[in-house]
Parts: C-alpha cells; structure tokens; sequence
C-alpha cells in the first residue's frame, strides 16, 4: 500500500533551495559565521593565540554565574533539591576516552530519540522552526578497528523522517576525518565516536533570512542535549568538541564549505 503523496519523503535536492534564496542576506550571514571559524594548522601552533588574557584573570571570568545586580541581595532560594540521578540531568563532560569500540546497536539506541516517530510523519524528536529540519548529523566512527560498524564508509548520515542511514561516499578511511577533529592537541584519548552537527543553513534561510541563521543553532542545541541524555542512560561518556577547523570537517565529509556549516562535534565514548 503507497503512503498517501503528503506523507511521502520527497527527494529535494538539497541545491535547490538556493532558488529561494535572498543572495545578499545569506551572503553576510555566511561572512558572519566564517568570523567565528578556528583554522588550525601545525604551520602555526607557535603563532597564533585565541586571546592574551593572563591565567588569574581567565579563572576569574570563566565559571561564574552572571548577576545583574551583584551589589545588592535580590536572590530567591530554590527549594527544590538538584538530584545527579534524575534522567533529565546530564553527566559532566568525559574527561578521557577509552580505545574501544562503542557496539553499534548501541550506536543505534543512541540516535533513536532523533528519528520521526513513524515512517508517515515529519515530526522529528527535537523542535525545529517552521519543521524545516536544517541541521544535518553525521555519525562517524573514530576506531580503526570498528568490528559491528555496519558498512566500509565510516560516516554515516542520519535520514529521521526514513529512520535510515544514508552512507557517505569516500569516507572509507577515517584518517581524515581524525586529522580535522583533533587538529590540535589534546589529552582525552580517542573516542568510539563523533557526531558532527552541520547547519545546510539555506534549508532554512529561504523561510526565516537572518533569524533561520539562529534557528539553526537553537536545533542543534535542542538535539545535542537529546544525545548527551542518551549518553548518561546507555553508561557513555560524551563531551562537546570544538577545537577543529570549519573547511576541514567539510572536506573529509565531502561538503560544501560555502553551504553545509559544522556547528559542533560531539565526541563520544567508553570514559576511562
């Protein structure tokens, strides 16, 4: 029996909303973003810095909860207790990663609360504005032996509404992909696992100009809180990465720099 034609998947290709487009307002938002970009390279680890703020004045301005008025007592308790084991409460960021392989049915019940409910609707389990869905996520694996990774490509991109994984062309070897998660050094060991979020920001910039760009960043959010629960509820140890560049991510997927933005990679894994 054929789904009634509303509830059909429909195969756009993904170039084509750049027929709705406003060319100028996507243009400076695009310029925007790329303002926030990291380009981190070897060449340059002795010559770059983020910021020149000295150690004491950094642990003084990071941790800290925001007051408005931190001259005067206007605070009201909250009398409710905080509770660690409430399955609403993530855990704290993983601090070292385990070499060993996440099973990948558990890859599966991870991603699960992601996906459409059923195969006849588009409502996905995170809100997006207008349902226009513009964050992409990619599932990749970072182990070099994977034994129930399900295919050769090692990337994987998630379809919610058709509960499937479409495989990504050239991503056989993970190298690549290695080399521009972690361009620059680091001390948490190799994760199982890294979900990477990418806004394809026309799929919502034809409808909303400017604000799709922030509609865009509020889903990626909305899912990433939905997979660290996950993570807490399956024994994982996850943490949110930053630290790689923009261009590169793209290349080892096969994206379009100038459409397809990673907003944030998710590493994932066995905590040591």
């Amino acid at each position: 029996m054929q789904l009634p034609k509303e509830y059909q998947v429909r195969k756009i290709p993904h170039d084509y909303y750049l027929r709705f487009l406003d060319p100028i307002a996507y243009s400076e938002t695009i310029d925007f973003h790329t303002k926030g970009n990291f380009f981190i390279h070897e060449a340059f680890k002795n010559r770059t810095a983020l910021h020149f703020i000295n150690n004491k004045d950094l642990s003084d301005l990071t941790g800290n909860e925001l007051r408005l008025h931190p001259d005067m007592d206007l605070c009201l308790p909250i009398k409710s207790e905080k509770s660690q084991t409430s399955d609403l409460n993530r855990n704290e960021s993983c601090e070292s990663f385990l070499d060993d392989p996440i099973p990948f049915d558990i890859v599966e019940k991870m991603i699960n609360p992601l996906t459409s409910t059923t195969k006849d609707s588009h409502k996905r389990g995170y809100p997006s504005g207008g349902a226009l869905y513009p964050v992409e996520v990619f599932v990749c694996s970072l182990i070099d032996e994977h034994p129930t990774w399900p295919c050769s490509e090692r990337i994987l991109h998630l379809l919610p509404q058709s509960r499937k994984f479409e495989r990504v062309t050239s991503s056989h070897s993970i190298q690549d992909l290695k080399k521009s998660i972690f361009s620059a050094p680091h001390t948490i060991g190799m994760p199982s696992i890294a979900i990477i979020y990418v806004a394809y920001l026309p799929k919502t910039f034809f409808k909303y100009r400017y604000r799709g760009y922030r509609m865009a960043l509020m889903e990626a959010g909305s899912i990433y809180t939905i997979i660290e629960l996950q993570c807490k509820k399956l024994g994982l140890g996850s943490r949110q990465w930053s630290a790689y560049t923009d261009t590169l991510i793209c290349k080892s997927i096969g994206l379009n720099p100038a459409l397809f933005l990673p907003v944030s990679v998710h590493l994932i894994g066995k905590s040591a």
